[in-house]
């Protein structure tokens, strides 16, 4: 792997996490990067994407729309060739996954 293909896939994480800061969970008002939502984001070098998260239930009323957002939203990327987002229910998403800037702005800290 170049140097440069090392600093684009670093950079295109950084603006994928950046996309994610801007999609809500319609119940909460904290975006699902600092819910805990997204456990992990990868990039190849032919800028393909894959994201793995969660939902806050298995029976989350956004289960249908919530990662097809995701998708959509990461694919508007310039870069990004593709966007594959799979759900886990491993580990069950809990509010200790959430940064302590959604724990403060919902009252928890």
């Amino acid at each position: 792997m170049s140097e440069e293909t090392k600093i684009d896939t670093t950079e295109l994480g950084e603006k994928i996490v950046r996309v994610l800061k801007t999609i809500y969970d319609p119940e909460i008002p904290v975006d699902i990067y600092e819910l805990g939502l997204i456990y992990d984001v990868f990039v190849n070098e032919e800028f393909e994407t894959k994201i793995l998260m969660t939902l806050t239930t298995p029976n989350c009323p956004v289960a249908e729309t919530l990662p097809v957002e995701v998708e959509e939203k990461v694919k508007s990327i310039d870069l990004v060739k593709d966007c594959e987002v799979e759900i886990t229910f491993d580990p069950p998403w809990s509010q200790d996954l959430m940064s302590d800037e959604a724990k403060l702005e919902l009252g928890l800290l």
